[in-house]
């Protein structure tokens, strides 16, 4: 229990300060720890619904959630992601491995590209609603928020600002969790014990996180995520080729 609660405020820290779910490092953590995969997935699902509610909430309270943005995203992810539970079930472990390794390069390569500084781009509403549907689907099904997608794309090609794209990309997680959580839990994947502990100590960790996002410059901020995504390809190389 004090392992997993550990845990729990790592990746709570972790969700809060980056804006992801979390999955991204708790999958691997709970996969070094020897829990099967579909399970770690299951696990980390739980987890991001406890931490992106409250964090979403905290973000909103000091007034750095833009809801009308993310709104129709996060509607679209719910949607998404009623459907991974079975996808989940359809993919080997080692399949599953290669989409959250490709996810997590995606997002890399993405933030690796320096943006110009430029106007917020208008996108329809529509347009919205399939990013956050495609994302939901997909990101559940590997135990990841979405937003590690998410705020690459926010930023890189609708040049919002960082920090603005990270408070949207715990919000989209809100809703995509929540609904991954039922889809799991049909395809009993959860384990409802682990999650729930992991779950309510990271929300400690949501409450650091977010304190420690508004505190630093959107550059380190940038930096940091960059170093945190490069940590996780190389597990994840190291897991699935060597």
């Amino acid at each position: 229990m004090l392992e997993l609660s550990f845990i729990g405020i790592l990746v709570g820290t972790l969700s809060g300060f980056f804006g992801i779910g979390g999955g991204t490092i708790l999958v691997p953590l709970l996969l070094l720890l020897g829990y099967e995969t579909k399970v770690a997935i299951g696990i980390s699902v739980i987890q991001m619904a406890f931490s992106s509610i409250y964090g979403s909430y905290l973000n909103n309270k000091k007034g750095s959630l833009d809801i009308s943005m993310v709104l129709f995203i996060g509607i679209g992810g719910f949607i998404g992601a009623l459907f991974s539970g079975v996808l989940t079930a359809a993919f080997s472990a080692r399949t599953l491995e290669f989409i959250f390794l490709s996810f997590a390069v995606f997002a890399l390569l993405r933030l690796f590209l320096k943006t110009q500084e430029k106007e917020q781009k208008e996108v329809h509403k529509l347009l919205l609603l399939l990013i956050g549907f495609v994302l939901g689907a997909l990101s559940m099904t590997i135990g990841v928020g979405g937003s590690i997608i998410l705020i690459p794309v926010l930023v890189g090609f609708l040049h919002v600002p960082l920090k603005k794209a990270v408070s949207a990309g715990l919000f989209f997680v809100m809703f995509s969790s929540v609904s991954g959580v039922i889809s799991h839990s049909v395809q009993e994947h959860v384990d409802y014990e682990s999650g729930i502990i992991i779950g309510f100590a990271s929300l400690l960790g949501v409450y650091i996180g977010i304190q420690l996002k508004d505190t630093v410059s959107a550059k380190l901020q940038k930096n940091l995520l960059v170093f945190f995504y490069l940590l996780v390809v190389a597990y994840l190389t190291q897991r699935i080729f060597i």
